[in-house]
C-alpha cells in the first residue's frame, strides 16, 4: 500500500491568546489535489506554513511519504519536496525568469554563476510543464498570471513533488485559472499531491478531490468531491445554512448619481497614465460593478472619486455638481459614501473605540459633535450600540478597540456607518476582501438593499464572481482604460475574462488584444 503524501496527527499551535490549531490530523494523498478550506481564522494558513516549516507545532506529529519528519525551517520542507506558492507572489521583478528560478540555488561554474546552464534548466521545466514564459523576459514585463507560474516554477526548480497552492486565482482572469487548473491535473497525474487552499467553493468542487474543512482551529471533517456540493461545504465552514446565491430582483435605474468624464491619472513615475480617459455614469437604484485584474488602475480611480487623489485631465459630476478639485470632506458631505480597500489604511482607526470608529468623517457634524465642539458621547453611544445590533457586529461592545474585530465583523462595521449617513451614492472597493463566507452573505445583502433604497452602486471589486452576481451593470478595465461595457444578461466570465485580459468590445464584437491599435493606425 503506497504511504500517504502528508500525514498530519493532532498538530496544536498556540499563539497568545489564540489557540489556532486544535489537535488537528490531516491526510494528503499522491495524485489528488485536496482543498483546505475554512473562513478567517479558521487555522488553515496556520496548519500550512506548520507543514512548511515557517511556525513550529507545539504538539503532533508529522510525517512525509510515510516516513515521521521534522520541519524546522523551510529550507527543510524544500528538501523533503514540499513547495508552496504564496497569495502575494515572492519575485525580484528587474531579473529575468530564469534569474528568479535559481535564486538561493544558482548553479556553478568555478566561482561564477552559470547562467547558461540556469537558462538551459528554465527553459526545459518551461517545456515540461506546458508554461508560457520565455527565459530571458523580466519580471517587471511578465503578467500577473505569467508570474503566478515563475512562482510554480520556482518550487518545481527545487523538485517539489508536494505542492501548497494559497489563493492562487485572486488575482487571475478566469483563462489563467483555466491554464492553471489544467497544469494542477496533470501535474496530480503524475504521481505528485496538491493542497488547494481557497475561499472560492466553486473552483473547489472543480479542481479537487477531496476536500478538508476547518473551522475555529479544528478540523470539521474531510468529503470527496462526489459526496458533496457548495452548499454543504458552506455550512461545514460556517456552523450554519449559508445562502449561497445574490437574492436581488431587476434595477430600477433613475437619474446619473455620478459621472466621470475622460478622467486621466497619470503615474508621476513612470509617466503614463494609471487611470486612461475613463467615462461612465452610475444611475439611481443600479450597482455599476468595475471588473478588471488587480492593478489596472482601479484603486487610483476610486482614489479620485472620493477625493483622496487629485486627476490629472477630465471631470467628475457628483449628484450634477462639478466635484473634480473637490477633497475628501466636501465629497463626503455632497452625498458619497466610501466602503475602501483597505480596511485599516482607510476604513478605521484601530486604536480607537467601536463607538468612535462610527462617527468618523462625520464626527464634526450634529448630532455627534455638541456646542463649542465637544464630541456628545451619549449621541455618540446610542449611535454605536443601534449600529452594532442592526448590523451583527461582533462582539457587541462600543468600547472595544476596533483592532479586535475580525475581518468580517470590521468590514460590517464599516459597512454600517457608511450606509447609515444616508449618502445618495456608495463607493464599494473590494467589499468582501478577506471576509468569511457569513459576512459575506450580509455584506451582499446590504449592497442590494442600497441599491433598492435608491443609492447610486458602485462596485469595484477583482473577484469576477461578485461583480457577475451583483452588478446590473459592468465595465471592465485593463491598464486603465475601459475595455467595455456589458449588461448583466449579457455578462459571462468567459466574455468579462477576456476584456480583463485586454480584448476590446467593438461595436457589440470582441476584439483581441492590440486590435483597437492596429485599427487607429490604419484610419
Amino acid at each position: 500500500m503506497q504511504p500517504l503524501a502528508v500525514e498530519m496527527c493532532n498538530i496544536v499551535k498556540r499563539f497568545p491568546l489564540v489557540l489556532a490549531n486544535d489537535h488537528v490530523n490531516l491526510e494528503i494523498h499522491w495524485g489528488e489535489v485536496h482543498a483546505l478550506i475554512g473562513e478567517n481564522g479558521a487555522g488553515k494558513s496556520t496548519l500550512m506554513k506548520i507543514l512548511y516549516g515557517l511556525y513550529q507545532p507545539d504538539e503532533g506529529e508529522i510525517e512525509v511519504d510515510g516516513k515521521p519528519v521534522v520541519i524546522k525551517t523551510a529550507k527543510n520542507a524544500i528538501d523533503l519536496g514540499i513547495g508552496m506558492v504564496h497569495q502575494h507572489f515572492m519575485l525580484v521583478e528587474p531579473l529575468t525568469v530564469a534569474e528568479n528560478l535559481v535564486l538561493g540555488a544558482e548553479p556553478r561554474l568555478g566561482p561564477s554563476i552559470d547562467y547558461r546552464t540556469a537558462k538551459a534548466k528554465t527553459r526545459e521545466l518551461i517545456q515540461r510543464f506546458g508554461f508560457d514564459l520565455n527565459p530571458d523576459s523580466k519580471i517587471e514585463d511578465l503578467s500577473v498570471g505569467l508570474q503566478q507560474q515563475v512562482e510554480i516554477l520556482k518550487t518545481l526548480y527545487r523538485d517539489a513533488r508536494i505542492l501548497i497552492m494559497d489563493e492562487p486565482t485572486a488575482v487571475l482572469t478566469p483563462q489563467e485559472t483555466r491554464g492553471l487548473f489544467s497544469f494542477l491535473r496533470e501535474f496530480a497525474a503524475q504521481g505528485n499531491a496538491v493542497v488547494f487552499i481557497s475561499h472560492k467553493l466553486d473552483e473547489v468542487m472543480e479542481i479537487c478531490d477531496r476536500m478538508s474543512v476547518m473551522r475555529d482551529g479544528q478540523m470539521i471533517g474531510t468529503v470527496r468531491r462526489e459526496e458533496t456540493d457548495q452548499r454543504q461545504l458552506a455550512n461545514m465552514m460556517v456552523g450554519r445554512e449559508v445562502i449561497m446565491r445574490v437574492q436581488k430582483g431587476p434595477a430600477q435605474p433613475g437619474e446619473a448619481r455620478l459621472e466621470l468624464r475622460d478622467v486621466t491619472v497619470i503615474n508621476p513615475l513612470k509617466h503614463k497614465p494609471v487611470v486612461n480617459n475613463v467615462s461612465f455614469q452610475v444611475r439611481a437604484g443600479e450597482i455599476l460593478g468595475i471588473a478588471g485584474v488587480e492593478g489596472n488602475g482601479q484603486t487610483e480611480l476610486v482614489e479620485s472619486i472620493t477625493g483622496l487623489r487629485k486627476i490629472d485631465r477630465g471631470g467628475i459630476l457628483i449628484n450634477g455638481q462639478d466635484m473634480t478639485f473637490s477633497g475628501a470632506r466636501a465629497v463626503r458631505e455632497a452625498g458619497v459614501s466610501h466602503i475602501p480597500e483597505d480596511r485599516h489604511l482607510r476604513g478605521l482607526v484601530t486604536s480607537y473605540s467601536t463607538a468612535m470608529n462610527t462617527i468618523l468623517g462625520d464626527h464634526y457634524r450634529p448630532p455627534y459633535s455638541a456646542r463649542f465642539g465637544f464630541l456628545d458621547e451619549g449621541q455618540i453611544s446610542a449611535h454605536a450600540s443601534r449600529l452594532v445590533k442592526e448590523y451583527d457586529v461582533r462582539p457587541q461592545s462600543i468600547t472595544l478597540p476596533a483592532a479586535s474585530y475580525s475581518g468580517g465583523n470590521a468590514q460590517k462595521l464599516i459597512v454600517a456607518r457608511e450606509l447609515e449617513r444616508r449618502p445618495s451614492i456608495l463607493i464599494a472597493a473590494q467589499p468582501t476582501r478577506g471576509v468569511d463566507i457569513g459576512a459575506i452573505e450580509f455584506i451582499h445583502q446590504q449592497i442590494v438593499k442600497a441599491r433598492d433604497l435608491g443609492l447610486a452602486v458602485l462596485l469595484v471589486s477583482a473577484d469576477l464572481n461578485e461583480v457577475l452576481s451583483l452588478s446590473d451593470r459592468i465595465i471592465v478595465l485593463y491598464e486603465g482604460a475601459v475595455m467595455g461595457e456589458l449588461a448583466q444578461a449579457e455578462a459571462t466570465a468567459e466574455t468579462v475574462g477576456l476584456l480583463m485580459a485586454g480584448s476590446h468590445l467593438v461595436g457589440g464584437k470582441l476584439e483581441p488584444l492590440g486590435a483597437q491599435h492596429r485599427h487607429e493606425a490604419g484610419s
